[in-house]
């Protein structure tokens, strides 16, 4: 096959770039679109506040007139300065059945990173930790979820066949919802707050929970900082992520324990899922996408677990169990009978052990890939 690229350089081309998956996947059962409108934002120069920091460039592969692959590659500069790893990310992958489409996108990425003076490639990552990471190695037959993303078995015969190898591995799990939480949690629960001077937040409109966002991303970044390939966000990234997102979340689907003092001790966020309405809006908000998605947040029978953290001096203190039974008690009353955790790294013991008391499969795992580029 004749394959040639070319660098994405208008909103014409970043249209085809957004749009090609649709086609890839046309037909397929398990996989979950993104919004369009989100993805034109994130690779928009002018919208997303990463580019401040980050440099990236997006490229298609044609065979015969015909779009059959797409990449992107992104310089993290922030990423660089605190891991000291000069790596160029890629992501946004997707491609046709042909190793040979497969390797010619991978070797623009990687001789971009050589000309740049950078030593290795990884991914599949995004600007940030919020964006979708990891590539499905197993679990294709599991509806996906909006927040992990899909893909085809035979991209990691494509990535082995291009020289790259296992970095690190994410796991995640579905959950059956029991029908009673063990008493012994929910004595824990109340234990626990009133022994460490905390209370639940009692939050019921969504305007009530954005004098808390700031501090949310705040705890985000100081509990996530060590985890694989986590760069801290700006004061731009983290208004446009509030503003971006805060939008599609139900407040009783954000349990938040606040200190004496009102101050955050702890946070989960989680979300009724949106697979099945993004489906059907086929990643359009337009004309009745929207409508799908609210339905969905209204009436569901399955939830996304999206994140969880727990402020420093209160870890190991029981805290995880109040979050845990208040999520419990939310899903129950909202009629949840299945929960997915969404990726968890293989090494996070510390997460895979809060869902201990929970029946759960681990259902599906995806890597990120690294390989070391010679000079």
């Amino acid at each position: 096959m004749d394959v040639h690229i070319q660098e994405v350089h208008n909103k014409k081309e970043l249209k085809k770039f957004v749009d090609f998956p649709h086609s890839l996947y046309a037909g397929n059962a398990y996989w979950v679109p993104s919004l369009r409108s989100d993805e034109m934002h994130t690779l928009d120069p002018i919208k997303n506040p990463a580019f401040a920091y980050c440099e990236a460039r997006c490229w298609l592969a044609y065979a015969e007139n015909k779009v059959v692959g797409r990449i992107a590659g992104i310089i993290n500069r922030r990423h660089t300065e605190k891991w000291g790893q000069p790596y160029v990310r890629f992501g946004w992958f997707d491609v046709i059945d042909d190793p040979t489409v497969t390797l010619v996108l991978l070797e623009k990425v990687e001789s971009w990173a050589r000309n740049e003076g950078l030593t290795a490639v990884h991914g599949p990552m995004g600007f940030t930790n919020l964006d979708h990471a990891g590539m499905l190695i197993e679990g294709f037959e599991e509806l996906a979820t909006q927040a992990a993303g899909y893909n085809y078995a035979y991209y990691r015969d494509h990535m082995e066949q291009a020289g790259y190898q296992k970095d690190v591995d994410y796991l995640e799990y579905e959950m059956p919802m029991i029908e009673e939480m063990d008493p012994k949690i929910s004595r824990l629960s109340e234990l626990v707050l009133k022994r460490n001077n905390l209370h639940l937040l009692e939050v019921k409109r969504k305007k009530d929970l954005l004098p808390y966002a700031r501090e949310l991303f705040d705890m985000l970044g100081a509990e996530y900082e060590h985890l694989y390939g986590v760069v801290p966000l700006s004061e731009e990234q983290i208004n446009a992520y509030i503003e971006q997102y805060f939008g599609f979340i139900s407040p009783e689907f954000v349990p938040v324990i606040v200190d004496a003092d009102g101050r955050m001790a702890a946070f989960g966020v989680t979300l009724p899922s949106l697979s099945k309405a993004l489906r059907r809006s086929k990643g359009r908000l337009f004309p009745f996408g929207a409508v799908h998605i609210l339905r969905a947040l209204k009436k569901n029978d399955r939830a996304d677990l999206l994140l969880v953290a727990v402020a420093k001096k209160y870890q190991g203190k029981g805290v995880n169990a109040v979050l845990i039974n208040r999520m419990f008690e939310v899903f129950r009353d909202f009629g949840i009978k299945k929960v997915e955790s969404n990726p968890e790294l293989e090494s996070n013991i510390a997460v895979q052990a809060q869902w201990k008391h929970f029946e759960r499969r681990q259902h599906r795992r995806r890597r990120i890939f690294i390989k070391h580029l010679s000079a």
